[in-house]
């Protein structure tokens, strides 16, 4: 089972502002459970998830999450994925969706190469949201970082009363494009190995309607 981080690092930026999506979160500490992980991106326990101290957002670290091509990779290690199922504990009377979400990490691309960066989460019953994809070109070396933000009226909200495991999907892919892979090798990469680098979902939050 996945590990819980004891702290979240929150200094990320956003492509959204801070109050362009509902506030007001639940004062209670919230819990997520790890109820699933699986892919070639998160093996058993490199993969941790936390809950920032004012209830607006979880990150997820992981120590083993690189997709490389050429001198040193295996044909299958071009692409690299991960899916995990959370449930989140939410205290009586809220309801949560998923308002943005920052992917950070590192990429070497060589000249001719590219790698790509894609996401999306859902909750568990309904169809999976489309893919939110982001490109890098070579030549490429030094720290990445892709956000992707909901509309408000389009935020998708777990159904008041029900709890619905979160399914985030991840993927990263290396390509050698025109670069020689004989010669070099290119990678994208969300590893990491002190908790600088991770992935952060804002939460969006709403008050449920009063049941009698």
């Amino acid at each position: 089972m996945l590990a819980t981080m004891a702290a979240a690092l929150l200094a990320l930026s956003s492509t959204i502002t801070p109050h362009s999506w509902p506030q007001n979160p639940p004062p209670d500490k919230i819990i997520i459970d790890v109820a699933t992980v699986n892919g070639t991106g998160c093996p058993p326990d490199t993969a941790a998830v936390s809950v920032s101290a004012d209830n607006t957002a979880f990150t997820v670290t992981y120590s083993q999450y690189t997709a490389q091509v050429g001198v040193g990779a295996q044909p299958t290690d071009f692409r690299k994925n991960c899916q995990i199922g959370l449930r989140v504990h939410v205290p009586q009377g809220f309801t949560y969706g998923i308002a943005s979400a920052d992917y950070r990490g590192f990429g070497h691309l060589e000249n001719g190469a590219y790698g790509v960066e894609r996401a999306n989460y859902y909750f568990q019953g309904n169809s999976p949201t489309a893919y939110a994809t982001h490109r890098l070109d070579g030549f490429y070396d030094n720290d990445w970082q892709f956000s992707d933000s909901t509309d408000i009226d389009a935020i998708i909200y777990e159904p008041c009363g029900q709890e619905r495991n979160l399914n985030i999907n991840t993927e990263l892919r290396a390509y050698a494009g025109t670069s020689d892979p004989a010669k070099t090798t290119s990678f994208l990469t969300m590893d990491s190995t002190d908790g600088s680098v991770q992935t952060v979902y804002h939460f969006a939050w709403k008050t449920c309607p009063e049941t009698r």
